[in-house]
């Protein structure tokens, strides 16, 4: 049995205000209530409800360094990169210098909250095909990759030079991981995923399955009973919900 990603979920100071960013970025609608076990939490979906959605949840942890995971945007033009751009810029974004090169042809960018992203450039062949947030481009090893590999049953498209990327059978948002030397991890990640088995599946059983490939049981969520909280072979929190 394999596990499904249920939501990506976001740490947020503001989780209704960078909803409405994202969701303004990636065309996106919000989803409404908050979710019952994050209160003051918000969602976002995509308008065809393939994928997964992005699900904010407050947190009063300021953010230090680089994120280990953040999106690759695709554009279908240049275009549309530049409108995506605009749009990210009109809705609180900026510009983030992080050392590229002025002819790289993405666009690096952070939200109103600091969280870095790329507007990348339409004619990236590793992308084609991808929707709007092409991959979760990810720091990490490549024991990490072959981890998430088994783990959601996405087989590998990416193997070389210790750089691996995973992506769905169906195709969607690939999920990527950069190699050595990973960055020093000193706090809890901003992004994390929640997993589910399928709605006639067993947690505990999932839960064990992802241990014997290489998981660390950390504990409950905060007294919910409903998810159970662990680290990839890198120390990157998930974790694995009740099924649905």
């Amino acid at each position: 049995m394999t596990t499904n990603v249920f939501a990506l979920c976001f740490d947020a100071h503001d989780p209704a205000g960078l909803a409405r960013f994202w969701a303004g970025v990636l065309g996106w609608d919000v989803a409404g209530d908050s979710p019952d076990d994050h209160p003051g939490g918000a969602t976002i979906v995509p308008h065809d409800h393939t994928g997964f959605p992005i699900r904010f949840l407050p947190t009063d942890t300021p953010k230090t360094g680089p994120n280990q995971i953040h999106f690759d945007v695709t554009s279908t033009s240049l275009e549309d990169q530049d409108e995506t751009v605009a749009r990210a810029l009109d809705l609180g974004g900026r510009h983030l210098d992080i050392g590229q090169d002025p002819d790289d042809g993405h666009v690096v960018l952070a939200d109103p909250e600091g969280n870095e992203f790329c507007v990348i450039e339409p004619d990236n062949n590793f992308l084609a095909g991808c929707p709007k947030i092409g991959a979760l481009s990810s720091d990490g090893t490549q024991a990490v990759g072959y981890f998430w590999s088994e783990a959601l049953g996405w087989p590998l498209v990416w193997d070389q030079d210790e750089e691996t990327a995973i992506q769905a059978p169906q195709g969607g948002s690939k999920i990527s991981w950069g190699g050595p030397p990973v960055r020093e991890k000193t706090t809890k990640n901003r992004l994390h995923l929640d997993l589910a088995p399928p709605a006639d599946g067993d947690q505990e059983a999932e839960v064990e399955r992802l241990v014997s490939l290489g998981a660390t049981r950390v504990g409950t969520g905060q007294g919910d009973t409903t998810r159970v909280e662990l680290l990839d072979p890198d120390g990157n929190e998930f974790c694995v919900l009740s099924p649905r």
